[in-house]
């Protein structure tokens, strides 16, 4: 067992599975001599040479090209978008290509590629670099999401996209890259379309993504001295969605709450709770509570960033109020 920082995790995945199959190959801005502009593919050239960890222009439609072409032609990429943000660059292949390929060719083509992107805010980057995007991925039928919020997810979740022969958007929060986790020795692997249950409780259930698992997990502690014991889903996977895993959590404790980072309208939560509605209405005790950011660009000033995406304090005080309603 290693303790790694999540940055280090995501390494240290990339490098499991160039290990295991040598058409792994890696390609982004910066990503080779750099080591990555967040230090995510740090020592990956030196253990893989620049045949396989490539840096490209700077051009996010030359990086999914390339990537995109590579995996039609046998290789599996994975392709680094530097922030999430800049996937409106390059959305067009995203969306029109990437996702839609192996559906138009009946199967003839498939698209084993990855693309890895450090999203979400909190570090004061501002409204163009610190997006919360996920959403917008979710709504593209043809691709998988993944967000992992622990470095052993970071390493069991890539080998997991690494290995699909659909593409798939892998969201590394920019918040958590320092934090750190404890990462089995030997090979770690993990299955897509699959939530974890991180924390037991009788009295409501959480679901949170990403930055926001560690928050719910920590309100649900404070929550805990104050009689309220809530169960915490990270949900990890936004397509395919654990649902099972959800809607069996809600029927034990009656409630249900998200925690998303992305903005209100249209955010993850609004569908996990039209399927909680629809399939578990009868085991609710009171309204589905969605705990998210307004929609409005993320601010400039630190105090206004803070505001508007979700603290522990408000996790706390807005469950507390539904709670006692």
């Amino acid at each position: 067992m290693a303790q790694l920082t999540y940055r280090e995790a995501v390494a240290r995945g990339i490098a499991q599975e160039m290990r295991r199959d040598e058409r792994v190959v890696l390609i982004g801005e910066d990503i080779a001599g750099a080591g990555g502009v967040f230090k995510t593919t740090v020592g990956l050239l030196e253990q893989f040479g620049p045949r396989r960890v490539i840096d490209t222009p700077i051009s996010e439609q030359a990086i999914l090209g390339a990537a995109m072409g590579a995996a039609m032609t046998g290789l599996r990429p994975i392709a680094e978008i530097m922030f999430s943000d800049f996937f409106a660059v390059c959305w067009d292949i995203v969306v029109n290509q990437m996702a839609k390929t192996r559906y138009m060719t009946n199967g003839q083509v498939t698209i084993p590629l990855v693309v890895k992107s450090g999203n979400g805010g909190g570090l004061r980057f501002g409204a163009q670099h610190s997006q919360s995007i996920e959403n917008w991925a979710m709504a593209v039928p043809g691709l998988k999401v993944v967000t992992p919020s622990c470095p052993e997810d970071v390493v069991g979740l890539m080998a997991a996209a690494v290995r699909s022969d659909d593409p798939v958007l892998f969201f590394e929060h920019k918040g958590l890259y320092a934090s750190k986790g404890d990462v089995p020795d030997g090979t770690v692997e993990d299955v897509l379309g699959t939530a974890k249950i991180r924390r037991r409780g009788d009295h409501a259930t959480i679901a949170a993504l990403g930055l926001m698992v560690p928050r719910a997990m920590e309100a649900a502690e404070r929550l805990a001295g104050r009689g309220i014991s809530c169960e915490v889903i990270d949900v990890r996977s936004l397509i395919p969605l654990d649902a099972r895993t959800i809607l069996e959590s809600v029927a034990r404790t009656g409630r249900l709450f998200t925690v998303e980072e992305n903005p209100r309208a249209l955010g993850w939560g609004a569908e996990v709770a039209s399927i909680v509605g629809d399939e578990a209405f009868w085991d609710l005790d009171g309204p589905i509570v969605r705990i998210t950011t307004p929609h409005v660009p993320l601010p400039s000033a630190d105090s206004l960033e803070d505001l508007v995406i979700p603290s522990v304090d408000r996790i706390v005080a807005e469950i507390e109020k539904a709670m006692q309603a």
